[in-house]
């Protein structure tokens, strides 16, 4: 296998080498999933553009409004073992301790994981319930998209060929509780059979709002709206009939992991152990 490896320093050389019609070219940071595939011949490159000399995709702020800036090459590892992300968004540090092991924690980064788009993963049903976003340039302008609205499908997202995600952004916290449950069908830090985030701005068993997102389980995190107008309207008593509207409303999908009946099956235990804990937290 042949292929040219090219380092930009800016990231408009980088969109330069990326704005081709190859379907071969890919941006390159941590590569722990490309070089899975590399190494399975599922992918074989014709360019690889490594990003990690390009200044100002780093690092980890608390601005102003109280919202989370994370730059793009952050590894996971850095993620974990952020005061910031800690004091800020906790649920996030819990899930990293689980999420795959040291070894890729250390090399894979936050830009690269989400723009892979691989529905296994923990990250963007956790984002997408903290109601993040990613910070987006391109040859041409800049945008911000919802880590919701980021994967449209299997290892599909809505990133254009010339698009870079540069950061991700999780807004204030101050007034939401969060919880993220997986179940692995394997070791502790193998990818999940079902992650389920939750979300709730609640005082004692009144919820004034909420997100609740499935994700692993399906082609691309869920947002389970129907659940969460149940809760908005019942609070607590309100639990068993939305496990079922999830239920009903999520389409699973078979896979090595587990039959789609299962994955319904445990969809309808961590929803409900997720909302009970983040509620218990306020009684």
């Amino acid at each position: 296998m042949t292929y040219e490896i090219l380092k930009p320093e800016t990231l408009q050389d980088a969109f330069g080498l990326l704005d081709t019609d190859d379907p071969m070219v890919r941006p390159f940071s941590g590569g722990t999933a490309l070089m899975l595939m590399m190494k399975s011949g599922i992918f074989s490159p014709s360019r690889l553009v490594v990003l990690r000399d390009i200044p100002g995709l780093n690092g980890i702020r608390l601005e102003e409004d109280g919202s989370l800036w994370i730059g793009a090459l952050t590894t996971l590892a850095e993620l974990e073992k952020s005061d910031l992300v800690a004091q800020h968004a906790p649920v996030v540090t819990h899930a990293l301790r689980h999420l795959s092991n040291r070894r890729v924690r250390n090399v894979a980064r936050i830009g690269g994981a989400l723009a892979h788009g691989d529905p296994h993963m923990d990250l963007p049903p956790l984002l997408s319930a903290l109601n993040a976003e990613v910070i987006v340039e391109g040859s041409n302008q800049g945008r911000r998209i919802s880590v919701q609205d980021l994967v449209t499908g299997y290892y599909e997202t809505s990133l254009e060929s010339n698009e870079l995600i540069v950061a991700v952004r999780i807004p204030s916290q101050q007034s939401w509780q969060s919880a993220y449950r997986k179940f692995t069908a394997r070791s502790a830090d193998d990818w999940p059979a079902l992650g389920v985030a939750v979300s709730l701005n609640a005082s004692r068993n009144e919820i004034q709002d909420l997100r609740l997102v499935v994700g692993a389980a399906t082609e691309r995190p869920t947002r389970l709206e129907q659940s969460e107008g149940i809760l908005r309207q019942e609070g607590r008593s309100g639990l068993e009939r939305a496990t079922e509207a999830a239920m009903a409303s999520v389409e699973f999908m078979d896979d090595a992991h587990g039959s789609s009946q299962w994955k319904k099956a445990l969809l309808r235990v961590e929803l409900r152990r997720a909302v009970q804990e983040i509620l218990d937290r306020n009684t």
